[in-house]
């Protein structure tokens, strides 16, 4: 079996983009003394921060290949210097040209950093905000406290409301490229907590030590370990098993609760539990989406050259072309595409997934895990996960009957409410439609009388439940106006129709949800 490369994906749902915001205010050039840039001539803190963000693009270029990053630089306006690219190269190069501007602006770096993510991507893909700063907190009308303390006013219109917390969901990181020990930090710490506080989720990452290329460095590795550190896991299906990496990486479940909250991580160990029809599972709600990629290394290579010298040809073992390479992963994603089925696997305590194939144009698929919120009910037509089994141990095999062809969905015995026939009017089409379906009914009485009557019944008791009782009176109306500009070749018991439910509709003692407008009694029905 031969590894084939499984292709990237350009899915905005299977990314999560990062957003290096990056002060470029005069702040930022102030010199690092002559101990902390270890005798080197004019290091201003711009080059430190510059050094750090080649630390973060370098790991990106070599872990996170698939993921979208933007610079956006910031003083008291806002520019997006590098759109969102996987051309880790441009961001660095455009890194070496940036020049300095007036005075430092956080809440414009930050409405500018949502601005792109919302052109780009919208509000329902998550992001990563890098915001890289000297820690100083500035005085006056622009600065961070005077944003702070207005935050929670009222302001004017929408688009001058405090940019946090982002319209999407995000994490919030802020970079201090200053010394831990520096008044101004001490005095900024506090308000980049708010910050942090305000968006939700995030952490502020202080240099350890003097202020120097390495400090600075070391803290965007520890910046990297706890936000940017690839999935690497087992997924195991019986005795076969095979090294993955997820990308993009995900993230912890977490859910608050009245008195409590949930947080679950995903664990190193996927383990599949059985297989399913494609039609049986559907299009169910996931939590997240994964790009699921074979990993290899010389590991790997090393194992497959012992057992070539224990029973293969000389031929097979002496190259180290990973496309000669067996692989678990790549037999999965060829067996649930040919076979057309899904693989459903466990990722941890009462959490579970889906393995399918998915292609994003004829020629090119890609082995896709798509992650399900916590539970063993999450899928309501399949019932409880933990009760699935084989099919053949059934006493009667659900698949070979005709008349159904296949056990899902499971049906319940309570009712839905869901699967009412409810009426729902949110916008005025949907009034102005069921209107237009009674008025339809209306012009073919007295053939369509149990259509009429059921459909004039259905608005009423939608309009006394909702508290609408103008409508019945507008209602009435229309069917009056209706009658009157009925053409002479109608039937006459059309008429009589329109004018007994206009009555009955403004009949008080009609107005009871428990009682139905009766249909009219024509002559001919008496007979």
């Amino acid at each position: 079996m031969v590894v084939r490369a499984l292709t990237t994906l350009k899915m905005q749902r299977n990314t999560m983009p990062t957003v290096i915001l990056l002060d470029v205010s005069l702040s930022m050039c102030r010199r690092v003394s002559e101990e902390a840039s270890n005798g080197e001539e004019d290091v201003l803190r711009k080059h430190l921060a510059v050094h750090g963000c080649n630390v973060l693009l370098d790991h990106f270029m070599q872990h996170c290949k698939l993921e979208f990053t933007a610079l956006v630089i910031f003083s008291s306006l806002y520019e997006v210097v590098a759109p969102f690219t996987r051309d880790f190269e441009l961001i660095k190069n455009v890194l070496t040209t940036l020049d300095e501007y007036d005075m430092t602006n956080l809440e414009t770096g930050l409405l500018g950093a949502a601005q792109h993510v919302l052109d780009e991507w919208g509000n329902g893909t998550p992001c990563q905000v890098v915001l890289i700063t000297d820690g100083s907190g500035r005085s006056g009308p622009l600065s961070l406290k005077h944003s702070l303390a207005s935050s929670s006013q009222s302001r004017e219109s929408q688009s001058e409301q405090f940019p946090l917390p982002f319209p999407f969901p995000s994490k919030l990181n802020i970079v201090c490229i200053a010394g831990p020990n520096e008044p101004g930090l001490q005095v900024a710490l506090p308000m980049y907590q708010r910050l942090i506080e305000l968006n939700g989720e995030g952490n502020i990452f202080v240099p350890e030590g003097n202020l120097s290329f390495k400090s600075v460095g070391s803290m965007f590795e520890r910046l990297i370990e706890s936000n940017f550190c690839s999935y690497q896991g087992q997924l195991h299906c019986g005795n076969l098993s095979s090294p993955i990496t997820l990308s993009p990486p995900p993230q912890p479940y977490c859910r608050h609760h009245d008195f409590d909250a949930l947080r679950v991580a995903v664990g190193d160990t996927i383990q599949i539990c059985g297989f399913l029809n494609v039609g049986d599972v559907s299009s169910p709600p996931a939590y997240s989406k994964h790009l699921v990629l074979p990993l290899s290394g010389k590991e790997d290579l090393a194992t497959v050259t012992k057992l070539n010298e224990g029973g293969g040809s000389d031929d097979e073992g002496s190259g180290n072309d990973e496309g000669k390479i067996p692989s678990f992963c790549v037999l999965l994603h060829g067996g649930l595409k040919r076979e057309n089925m899904v693989a459903l696997c466990q990722i941890g305590d009462n959490w579970f997934g889906i393995l399918y194939s998915w292609a994003d144009n004829k020629k090119k698929s890609n082995l896709m895990l798509s992650l399900f919120v916590p539970g063993v009910d999450v899928i309501p037509w399949l019932g409880d996960l933990d009760c699935l089994g084989p099919a053949c141990l059934l006493p009667e095999n659900p698949y070979t009957i005709k008349e159904n062809g296949t056990p899902f969905p499971v049906k319940v015995h309570e009712k839905r409410s869901y699967s009412q026939n409810c009426v729902v009017w949110i916008r005025q089409e949907g009034l102005q439609s069921d209107i237009q379906k009674i008025l339809r009914h209306a012009r073919k009485l007295p053939d369509k009388s149990q259509s009429f009557y059921k459909e004039l019944n259905r608005v009423r008791k939608a309009a006394l439940a909702y508290g609408f009782t103008e409508l019945l009176e507008g209602l009435a109306s229309v069917l009056d106006r209706e009658c009157q500009l009925l053409p002479a070749s109608a039937n006459p018991e059309c008429a009589l129709h329109l004018s007994h439910a206009a009555q009955a509709l403004r009949t008080t003692d009609k107005r009871d949800l428990r009682h139905n407008v009766s249909p009219y009694k024509s002559r001919s029905s008496d007979d």
